[in-house]
């Protein structure tokens, strides 16, 4: 089983990687690059040359170019000890004119050294000169020197693939800033709880989170920032959040509480001091930072009282599957079992009405009965409660059980006209025995190989159903992105599906290998 199971996952690498690539052409390669401004407000006050720059940044964080600015490429030169701050200070200085006439001479060697560089790269150098207006350098028309090159499709997808788990060390935060002794701490005792607490911590100087591994007393209680996921940053949708902590961020209200900040202050809040992330100088922009942090880890998120996305998403379809095979299963095998008797007929009819009837449609009925009855029919996430589960997950489980039901009746049915079926009548065994001891077991196959499937495509959510109810889950996350041309977002929650499906086909052949003797995934010799 072994060698079947790693076989299959590397045919699903392949293929993971395959329909990455495929919606990276669609996106990148076919959609025209405009679009992602169509719903971009800061695009439109955009003017003169500010605006052209603006859309090779953009163009940039989306992932369509590589953009070097005149300013970070003297910064880079900087920063590695080829230029002191005064030498780039002056030579960041462009002068008016497009080309370049009116440069000072330190300022003409250092954009001639830029553009040969990059040029010899296969980047497009391009100035901008001032625009003027009655003397004065008009709003948005500083001069502008800049390097861009688009990126291949199979550039995009190998940074892409290489980029997705980051994997944190004391050598993140850049040599340059002077942090003190880089190194990792391990304690057992968290000081944010006071040095009282048996909590075991491990704490990093020089990475970008300054817990690496931490406990609490939220589930899943042990948390680790040690390696993260980089499924690609929102544009749109949740603009500047990676995608995976978009799925899996909490949401709602703040949740506050007393803590002390390292410094010693205490008070009232929802800061997460776990979460602390690496800002270089932030201590230093803010007196209110200085009285709470020892350092520049200052950047931190803050505890919020209800479930992210996936968390909702997955909580509903759960609790739906479980339900469906709950009711399916049985009233499947009992309609197989009594055959074109009265609850047979009824099943059927059910099967027909919900197969028949757009999804759409019975869910507002179930709605509308719902409010009838009085039950909440939308969702209010500072003020949760158990009653607005329930119209959800009936309106995603009874189209559900209708389907259980079908397959259940139809592979016994199989069953029941196969030879071994034949041979148990002729040696006198019961029809009941036949039906629960071999017909039922052998039918129930098909059905146990979704169930890895059904349990981890719970988390990607229900578009329609969540819509209607208005249910923050993960479900509308593409449609979303895809609607307001969010790239990132598309390729991740694409990638996201496509692991789910991989995983799904393999469990699901291993679950029904060991429930069936007759599956064998070793080779026999012949």
């Amino acid at each position: 089983m072994g060698k079947y199971v790693l076989k299959r996952l590397l045919h699903g690498l392949v293929s993971i990687i395959l329909v990455v690539f495929i919606v990276m052409v669609l996106v990148y390669g076919l959609m025209n690059r405009d679009l992602v401004f169509a719903k971009d407000g800061n695009f439109g006050k955009q003017t003169n040359n500010n605006k052209r720059t603006y859309m090779l940044q953009q163009w940039e964080l989306f992932g369509y170019l590589d953009y070097v600015p005149y300013a970070d490429y003297m910064l880079m030169l900087r920063q590695n000890g080829e230029i002191d701050e005064e030498t780039r200070a002056e030579a960041v200085k462009l002068g008016r004119a497009e080309d370049g006439s009116n440069d000072s001479e330190l300022s003409a060697q250092y954009i001639k050294q830029f553009t040969d560089y990059y040029e010899s790269k296969g980047y497009t150098v391009e100035r901008l000169g001032a625009v003027v207006s009655r003397k004065k350098v008009a709003a948005g028309g500083q001069p502008a020197l800049f390097a861009y090159k688009d990126n291949s499709l199979l550039e995009r997808l190998w940074k892409y693939f290489t980029g997705l788990i980051d994997v944190d060390n004391i050598h993140t935060v850049p040599e340059y800033n002077d942090i003190g002794k880089r190194g990792l701490t391990f304690t057992l005792y968290d000081p944010l709880y006071g040095g009282e607490k048996f909590s075991p911590a491990i704490i990093g100087n020089g990475t970008k989170h300054k817990y690496l591994l931490y406990f609490d007393s939220h589930f899943p209680y042990i948390h680790q920032n040690l390696a993260t996921i980089n499924l690609g940053v929102s544009f749109s949708v949740s603009r500047g959040v990676d995608v995976f902590t978009t799925m899996t961020q909490s949401q709602g209200s703040w949740v506050q509480s007393v803590i002390t900040y390292p410094i010693g202050l205490t008070e009232l809040s929802a800061d997460d001091l776990h979460t602390a992330t690496y800002i270089e100088g932030s201590r230093d922009t803010s007196e209110m930072l200085q009285a709470r942090f020892a350092d520049d880890y200052t950047n931190i998120l803050t505890v919020r009282g209800s479930y992210s996305r996936l968390g909702y998403s997955f909580v509903i379809g759960i609790i739906a599957s479980i339900v469906t095979y709950i009711l399916g299963l049985p009233l499947g095998v009992l309609m197989a079992r009594f055959k074109e008797g009265i609850l047979d007929k009824a099943g059927t009819v059910y099967i027909m009405f919900i197969s028949a009837v757009p999804s759409l449609a019975y869910i507002f009925l179930f709605r509308g009965i719902g409010s009838a009855m009085g039950m909440p029919t939308m969702f209010d996430m500072d003020n949760v409660t158990k009653a607005m589960y329930i119209l959800p997950i009936v309106s995603l489980a009874l189209p559900s059980v209708a389907s259980m039901m079908k397959w259940m009746r139809r592979y016994m049915i199989d069953q029941m006209n196969s030879d071994y079926v034949k041979f148990a009548r002729s040696g006198g065994m019961s029809e009941t025995e036949i039906f629960f001891k071999h017909v039922m077991k052998v039918a129930a196959i098909p059905i146990i190989q979704g169930i890895p499937g059904t349990i981890l495509f719970a988390m990607t959510g229900a578009l329609i159903t969540e819509r209607v109810y208005l249910v923050p889950g993960a479900g509308g996350l593409l449609i979303d992105a895809i609607n307001q041309y969010d790239n990132s977002v598309i390729v991740g929650v694409t990638l996201f599906y496509a692991v789910l499906s991989v995983l799904s086909l393999i469990l699901g052949d291993v679950l029904m290998a060991m429930v069936d003797p007759r599956i064998s995934f070793t080779e026999k010799a012949r």
